[in-house]
């Protein structure tokens, strides 16, 4: 099977030695919706701009359906689209116009243009906009209508760079509709950033955790969370924190995924209920307020990070 993405060491350092991306590797398959998951200076956008050929790579090699970014960008950008972080409409034209440009410079047939532009505003709810000036959009309208736009020329492979950011919560949510509806299009793969820990839970069959321009987790959203046990026990610590994560392995409550940021312990539990972690955590009298959750994809950028990822966003 020819992966849709696929990318090996790739890397990029900007003048002054600031290395964005440090040697990430990525094999995704037709049809799948990848998210990469990571704050702002991540590297997340700057791996979109390699694999799209608008940075060129300092070095590593990438390919997006078969064709190589470096030595073949015009086959590999005819294979796919992008929805760029900041928007590339001209608001002075109508949506309509604004796809039938963009069909336009891919080479469409205007009579297929036509009938994409008609199912691409059913699809996406953009029918009775798409002859008004973009001007007149909300945010949540001209976000749909990029979508519409680079969709048009039936790209293999669609990115979504940050879609959401900016907008308010009830037109994310809209838009998050709609994303998660691209998942109907035969055999389109779609790439998305995100630092929104529900999105990709949301959207994603798998997710690239990015930290500091490398990839330290990939895996399934599900799959990540179960390495975190079915509940998660929390406690503040007063006082020697690696003393109080020793007690708690030699109790057998914490495994050596037990992690601490500061005063707070996070336990992961695989075997031992919540009840019976927290009467040890009495029992050994090592501190404060105690409570018991279930993991979120937070907790596992936490552990792998040392920081919380709405806090590193």
């Amino acid at each position: 099977m020819q992966l849709a993405i696929e990318a090996h060491a790739l890397r990029k350092v900007y003048p002054g030695g600031v290395e964005a991306v440090r040697g990430i590797d990525l094999a995704v398959a037709p049809g799948e919706v990848f998210g990469l998951l990571g704050p702002n200076g991540a590297g997340k956008s700057t791996t979109v701009g390699m694999l799209t050929t608008t940075i060129a790579p300092t070095s590593g090699t990438a390919r997006l359906a078969g064709f190589d970014v470096a030595s073949e960008p015009l086959e590999a950008r005819r294979a796919s689209s992008v929805v760029f972080q900041e928007t590339v409409l001209d608001r002075s034209l109508t949506g309509r116009a604004n796809v039938e440009l963009h069909a336009r410079l891919w080479g469409v047939d205007p009579r297929e243009t036509q009938l994409r532009v008609k199912e691409l505003g059913a699809a996406l709810g953009l029918a009775e906009l798409l002859d008004r000036p973009v001007d007149g959009y909300s945010g949540g309208e001209r976000r749909r209508l990029e979508i519409a736009r680079a969709l048009v020329s039936r790209p293999r492979v669609l990115f979504l760079d940050e879609p959401t950011v900016g907008l308010d919560p009830r037109i994310r949510a809209e838009l998050l509709d709609v994303i998660s509806g691209l998942r109907s299009r035969a055999e389109l793969t779609v790439l998305l950033t995100t630092h929104y820990l529900d999105e990709a839970e949301r959207l994603c069959d798998r997710i690239a955790i990015v930290h500091t321009g490398r990839i330290v987790a990939l895996d399934a959203p599900a799959a990540l969370l179960a390495r975190l046990g079915r509940e998660l026990v929390e406690l503040r610590v007063d006082g020697d924190v690696d003393g109080a994560l020793a007690q708690l392995r030699r109790r057998g409550v914490a495994r050596d995924d037990a992690f601490a940021i500061g005063s707070r312990v996070t336990v992961p539990l695989h075997e031992t209920s919540s009840h019976e972690a927290i009467a040890a955590i009495h029992d050994l009298r090592l501190g404060g307020a105690i409570s018991a959750r279930r993991p979120t994809l937070d907790d596992v950028y936490l552990r792998l990070t040392g920081d919380s990822l709405a806090v590193a966003a």
